[in-house]
């Protein structure tokens, strides 16, 4: 069980497709996603419990149809899983603290940036602009947007 809300409550606040990504493992349709084109300034935190996952200034288009970035915004904000589902093995990616299914991790990613590629499902996060992150209680993360 999720160690921040229980499934009945998580249902109530999430919407279906965010529910089934995070507590499901499901994968949103490639090229759906809402921040799958986006690139304003801010971080990513994991919709289920507020936890930041990505920076902004980590984002690339890798062309796959999913939100990418080439690290976490801290080390040890994640945890990998090994993932055999589907007849392929992956690494699969959970947040931390909630546990929630965020996507997975590649080793394509930019070789300048240290070649992996964190694909991840739009739906298991949400978006905080740097505008609003002091507001928000992010305030540790605002000097890299200066």
């Amino acid at each position: 069980m999720n160690k921040y809300k229980d499934k009945a409550q998580l249902k109530k606040e999430l919407t279906s497709e965010q529910y089934e990504v995070t507590q499901n493992n499901a994968t949103e349709r490639p090229g759906t996603g809402e921040y799958d084109e986006f690139y304003e300034e801010g971080i990513y935190v994991d919709v289920v419990s507020g936890e930041p996952l990505f920076s902004s200034k980590d984002k690339y288009d890798a062309g796959c149809g999913w939100p990418s970035f080439s690290k976490p915004i801290k080390k040890r904000i994640i945890k990998e899983k090994r993932d055999k589902s589907f007849g392929m093995e992956r690494t699969e990616v959970r947040s931390k603290e909630a546990d929630s299914h965020l996507g997975h991790v590649f080793t394509d990613g930019p070789k300048e940036e240290g070649g992996l590629r964190y694909c991840i499902n739009s739906a298991a996060m949400r978006f905080v602009p740097a505008s609003k992150l002091e507001e928000k209680g992010y305030e540790e993360y605002l000097a890299e947007f200066k």
